[in-house]
């Protein structure tokens, strides 16, 4: 004999009720909270009476800093003992891109910034992927040492001389690389192309800033899969340099940006709001 179940009785379903939409008044009112550390080291900071806006020139637009989700280079605020190293990776193939911020303050703590997406096809930039990460202590020592690196000295724009005369680059394959050190007063900008020997000489800043995202997102990690492993560059251009070859001005090259003087700021650094402590509980009641 079969079993017989009786169909039980179904809810019908209620359509959620629509959330109505914001006040206007609300809407565009001046309160705006303030970012954390993460998404914006250098938040709420503004110039000092005899501050100056250090020059900024490495190509990228504001605008496009904030497609990004990055505040524009332009308007951070580096003081003495502080700065500021950024990359960005072009593909020599395909539309993936990536960029990587560095951050260090002056009160000891150090951030990561980093994305990733397709710079093509779209208003926006597709598929984008964000890092936002305080550094570990450990790691804030090697970025400082990087203000000092030689790489800083060299052209903005550079041709490959293996000895037999300079040659122009074309870039077929691989990464080219726009990197930017801000510090108080004055902005440093290289542009690299893929050859090997180039990118080798920036080799020591690439590892560095790049090592300092990987590891944290398996999407960003798909576009620079080596992290930031550029020993076969270095090698490429410790080989340069021993065969008598070198690396000279392009023909593009331009000076660096023009340093302005730095003056003690006279403003106070915006705090956080801080939490107040809870009130300790009432002592019990007697009996």
């Amino acid at each position: 004999m079969a079993l017989t179940s009786q169909a039980q009785p179904v809810a019908p379903v209620v359509p959620a009720t629509p959330a109505p939409p914001p006040d206007p008044a609300v809407w565009w009112s001046n309160e705006i909270p303030r970012p954390s550390s993460e998404t914006d080291p250098l938040a709420g900071r503004r110039l000092g009476r005899k501050e100056q806006p250090v020059p900024i020139d490495n190509g990228v637009d504001p605008l496009l800093y904030r497609l990004w989700g990055l505040q524009p280079l332009q308007t951070q605020l580096v003081r003495g003992g502080e700065l500021v190293l950024e990359a960005w990776a072009r593909p020599a193939r395909g539309v993936r891109q990536a960029v990587v911020r560095v951050t260090v303050r002056r009160d000891g703590r150090a951030f990561v910034q980093a994305r990733a997406g397709l710079g093509c096809c779209t208003p926006e930039i597709g598929r984008r992927v964000d890092i936002n990460a305080e550094l570990p202590n450990d790691r804030i020592a090697a970025l400082k040492a990087l203000v000092g690196d030689a790489a800083w000295s060299q052209p903005r724009s550079v041709i490959v001389d293996y000895g037999g005369g300079a040659v122009e680059g074309v870039c077929v394959d691989g990464v080219s690389w726009d990197v930017t050190l801000l510090v108080a007063g004055q902005a440093r900008h290289l542009r690299r192309a893929c050859d090997d020997a180039e990118v080798g000489s920036i080799a020591g800043v690439l590892s560095a800033l790049v090592g300092a995202a990987a590891g944290r997102d398996p999407l960003f990690d798909a576009v620079l899969p080596r992290g930031g492993d550029f020993s076969r560059q270095a090698k490429a251009y410790a080989d340069l340099n021993a065969q008598g070859g070198q690396l000279k001005a392009e023909t593009s090259n331009r000076p660096q940006p023009p340093a302005v003087p730095i003056a003690e700021d006279d403003e106070p650094e915006p705090q956080q709001a801080e939490i107040p402590a809870l009130a300790p509980p009432p002592p019990p009641e007697p009996r």
